[in-house]
């Protein structure tokens, strides 16, 4: 396993992040307990959860099952444990976004779920824009007095949000945030524009979620020939669209002898500013195939014809649009 810092911090990080959103709804809890044991056993000590993950139905499942583990595993301290806040818990007012209310609310449902006294990383799902950051701050700072969270991450942030949040915790001598969790992949670079620059300037650890598009860049093309693929009519929209781009994205793998997914994640393994992205899988073999992209290397001509495939947004923000 390769080992990182968390942004500025001194916190030891694996490359890969364990994704848990399919634990519950998709995934077995007995399945998704081997999973997590596998994960640690390879070195995977990097684990994302978060409140709502469990469906409409059940939120917080998740984190019940991890929670569950723990016990019955004992092996709590091995892991780097993030969880989320923001969204809707339930019907009531206050149960969702980032008020000092619901942060104080949310922290202790989750280390309930999760049966341990301390979260590593609380990450905000989401930009919360109408409350203030002062009182964001005051209830984050607060868990971290209490012992309750160490670290405060971000997720799906723009550029000028983290940069607010810094500078809103800097004014309060807090260590403000570490990392930032967001879309990103091949298919997906918008980020490149300001959020990677903010990231660097502040110091965060940046971990992309959806690291193959939501299977587009896993070979669909392959899989539709095979007949070992189905989806809505909207993903298929989507495949049919950047069918020619997708042929020249699986030859490009076919010809190194890679599966496309593995080389997704080790393109992102390559992106100065990257932790490690998030692998989410559903079964053992899912995961066990991720762990592939940690051999991968691409060479500079390599990142060079994945950028012709799958263009950024010409690098970073003014200059990619302005001179």
């Amino acid at each position: 396993m390769q080992y990182t810092h968390l942004g500025r911090t001194g916190l030891t990080v694996s490359r890969l992040v364990l994704g848990t959103m399919n634990f519950g709804p998709h995934t077995q809890e007995a399945d998704a307990d081997a999973i997590m044991s596998r994960a640690l056993d390879e070195g995977v000590n990097f684990f994302d959860t978060a409140n709502v993950y469990g469906g409409v139905e059940h939120r917080g499942w998740t984190e019940e099952i991890v929670g569950r583990w723990f016990q019955q595993s004992g092996r709590r301290d091995e892991v780097v444990l993030a969880t989320k806040v923001y969204g809707n818990m339930s019907d009531r007012p206050n149960d969702s976004k980032l008020s000092a209310v619901n942060i104080r609310r949310a922290v202790d449902a989750s280390l309930k779920r999760l049966q341990t006294d301390h979260i590593d990383l609380y990450q905000m799902h989401h930009i919360d824009r109408q409350t203030p950051w002062d009182e964001l701050w005051q209830a984050m700072d607060t868990l971290v007095a209490q012992g309750k969270i160490l670290y405060v991450g971000s997720s799906n942030f723009g550029g000028w949000h983290i940069a607010a949040a810094c500078e809103a915790a800097r004014a309060r001598h807090s260590l403000g945030l570490v990392s930032e969790q967001s879309l990103y992949n091949l298919a997906a670079r918008q980020i490149e524009l300001e959020v990677l620059p903010a990231a660097r300037h502040y110091g965060l650890g940046v971990i992309p979620w959806s690291p193959l598009a939501g299977g587009l860049l896993g070979g669909v093309l392959a899989k539709d020939r095979a007949g070992e693929r189905r989806y809505d009519e909207r993903t298929r929209q989507r495949v049919e669209s950047m069918k020619d781009q997708l042929q020249r994205w699986e030859d490009f793998c076919a010809d190194r002898g890679q599966e496309p997914g593995d080389v997704a994640l080790a393109w992102l393994l390559h992106q100065p500013g990257v932790t490690g992205p998030i692998i989410g899988p559903r079964t053992m073999e899912q995961f066990e195939g991720a762990l592939r992209a940690l051999d991968i290397t691409l060479d500079d001509a390599a990142l060079t014809t994945l950028d012709e495939i799958f263009p950024g947004p010409g690098g970073e923000a003014p200059e990619a649009y302005a001179w």
